[in-house]
């Protein structure tokens, strides 16, 4: 029994006439006469009177068009599933990331992500960048957003692009005398109580002010240390100090507070997103065109590496990829 069967009982039992049934479902009237009748065989029953008022379906018939029915209602929603499933509008996405992506691009990113792919459950976990390489070549993970390209064993199996540049600026105070200056130079901070972030990610962006102020900076040793870029402008616009973090900051802006450019301009690590090259999840897919659409500077960059997997031989993620 196949579900044309199915479709043939039902046409038959909606219009009550071979010849009319037979139209409707686009094919002769004497194959459909004799899928019914194969039918009724291999039911054991006869499923449909034949009057000369028309076709009408027997006690038997009833009960199978009832469940024929749903049957075909489930064909149907099992075709939409499928093709949803496809596109990457159903399924699970796991996303590690660090904190300060919050600033930025996440919440643009996970925002339009959600309104346009509403059934797909998103399970999103913070971690430093160590710890979400490690998941994300375990199969933990399906994406993950780090400090710098993911570091460790297994992190040549993974594709990874930059979508975030960053630079070194400072935030203080309204009250301090720095508020309403554009930049701020090395010399000025030497003489700054300063406030930096001593999270796990953070030994590159120390490295880069070691470098800036000097290894041996007595204005750096006594730097008060905060768990994140918010603790950082937290306790700037307590009036702690002058904290120091990556540009991202800008896009948390908080009363109380001046950003100011870092003279020289010093480059930290780039906030990069990473896959698994063998992942060919639609849902995956799914996700790097909402990056490509939020980060269009990123869409290059992400396609050339998708190339490169193709000449490969590894399937790109889909859909849209």
């Amino acid at each position: 029994m196949e579900a044309r069967h199915l479709r043939y009982a039902v046409a038959l039992a909606e219009h009550a006439h071979f010849g009319r049934a037979a139209g409707a479902l686009g094919i002769a009237q004497p194959p459909l006469s004799k899928q019914i009748a194969d039918l009724e065989r291999e039911v054991g029953a006869r499923l449909f009177d034949r009057t000369h008022r028309g076709v009408f379906p027997t006690a038997a018939g009833e009960a199978f068009l009832a469940r024929a029915r749903r049957a075909l209602d489930e064909i149907a929603a099992a075709v939409v599933d499928a093709g949803r499933a496809a596109r990457g509008d159903t399924g699970r996405l796991r996303l590690g990331f660090i904190a300060s992506a919050l600033l930025e691009p996440l919440p643009a990113v996970l925002g339009r992500f959600g309104r346009e792919r509403p059934d797909v459950r998103l399970e999103l976990h913070e971690m430093a960048t160590s710890r979400s390489t490690a998941a994300l070549v375990a199969g933990e993970l399906d994406v993950a957003i780090t400090l710098g390209p993911p570091r460790g064993a297994g992190a040549e199996r993974l594709v990874s692009v930059p979508i975030g540049h960053e630079h070194l600026v400072a935030v203080v105070s309204t009250a301090h005398p720095y508020a309403g200056r554009p930049s701020v130079g090395v010399d000025q901070l030497r003489q700054q109580p300063l406030i930096v972030s001593a999270g796990e990610d953070e030994p590159a962006v120390v490295a880069g002010l070691r470098a800036l102020l000097g290894k041996d900076s007595r204005a750096l040793g006594g730097a008060t240390s905060a768990r994140d870029v918010h603790t950082i402008i937290g306790l700037a616009a307590s009036g702690v100090g002058v904290g120091l973090g990556p540009s991202r900051m800008l896009a948390a802006p908080r009363p109380g507070t001046w950003f100011c450019e870092v003279l020289p301009r010093t480059p930290l690590p780039d906030l990069v997103l990473s896959f698994a090259a063998q992942d060919r999840s639609p849902v995956l897919g799914a996700f790097l065109d909402t990056i490509r659409m939020n980060c269009p500077d990123v869409g290059a960059t992400l396609d050339d590496r998708l190339r490169h997997l193709k000449s490969d031989g590894i399937p790109k993620p889909g859909p849209g990829s």
